[in-house]
C-alpha cells in the first residue's frame, strides 16, 4: 500500500517547518509591536498626568474668578 502523499510529501512538510522556524521576519513585528506598546503607555502616562495638573489649574482659576 502506498502512503498518501508519498515519501516527497514529508520532505515537504519538514522543509516548510524548517524555513517557519528560521523565519525572524515574525519575531521582527513583535519586537516593533512590543515597542509601540510601550510608547502607548508612556503617551497615556503622561497625558493623564498633564491632565490631572491641567483640572488642578483650571479649577484654582476659576475660583479665583468667581
Amino acid at each position: 500500500m502506498s502512503r498518501r502523499g508519498g515519501p516527497r510529501m514529508g520532505q515537504v512538510v519538514a522543509s516548510m517547518f524548517w524555513r517557519f522556524i528560521n523565519d525572524r521576519r515574525g519575531a521582527t513585528a513583535i519586537e516593533y509591536g512590543l515597542i509601540a506598546a510601550g510608547i502607548a503607555v508612556a503617551i497615556i502616562a503622561v497625558v493623564a498626568g498633564l491632565g490631572t495638573q491641567l483640572n488642578t489649574t483650571f479649577s484654582s482659576v476659576s475660583s479665583a474668578l468667581k
